[in-house]
């Protein structure tokens, strides 16, 4: 709970205020015009879309592939990742043990209040700008790699398959999110340059392949 004296102003948990039953949102919530979303069926559009299986050894499939994520990046901030390898039951595990601690009692959930020095914990804000507009949502964040970095005081303790789920990541990662962020944290760093780009991932999954003989 100290950690909610860090922050500039008073933190209020959006679960909290959905849960009340208010006819209307805070204007601390909303957005102005220019940042809202349309509402104009007619001004639909597709987020972009991303097969990450064309990372392949295929040069041509490699190097669309690449371009289209840098384009998402550029343009949109964000893409939708397909085929990345990552289990269904892996990512429906986590979303079933995190919904359960948000259905947890506000007392226990704010045992874990994070602070804006590392954000790690349970938060409501990013930022420390008084009168800001914020986010309509609460998060969870927390590391658990490099394990350097895992600090099982953040952890919650309820309910107990969370702290199971957590520990486990790490044994389970290697093969689908950890070769996910190795190939964004390349991409990065070659400059979105595809034919650079597409070098380390081959080299990249070379590396791995040995790592698990």
């Amino acid at each position: 709970m100290d950690c909610l004296r860090d922050w500039p102003e008073a933190v209020v948990r959006v679960q909290s205020l959905s849960d009340s039953g208010a006819a209307t949102i805070p204007d601390r919530y909303v957005k102005p015009p220019s940042e809202r979303a349309s509402v104009d069926p007619g001004d639909m559009v597709r987020i972009p879309v991303v097969d990450l299986g064309m990372l392949t050894d295929d040069v041509a499939n490699c190097e669309a592939t690449v371009m289209a994520i840098a384009d998402a990046c550029r343009h949109w901030g964000f893409f939708q990742a397909v085929n990345h390898g990552v289990s269904p039951g892996l990512m429906r595990r986590a979303r079933e043990v995190w919904r359960g601690f948000f259905h947890l009692p506000m007392e226990e959930k704010q045992r874990y209040a994070n602070s804006p020095k590392t954000y790690e914990g349970y938060g409501s804000r990013l930022g420390i700008e008084k009168g800001a507009i914020l986010d309509w949502g609460d998060y969870f964040f927390l590391h658990f790699l490099p394990l350097c970095l895992m600090d099982h005081d953040k952890w919650p303790a309820f309910p107990p398959a969370l702290r199971y789920h957590i520990a486990a990541l790490p044994s389970k990662l290697p093969s689908d999110l950890l070769r996910l962020a190795g190939w964004l944290v390349r991409f990065a760093a070659v400059g979105w340059n595809p034919i650079l780009t597409c070098m380390h991932v081959r080299s990249g999954r070379r590396t791995t392949s040995t790592a698990r003989r």
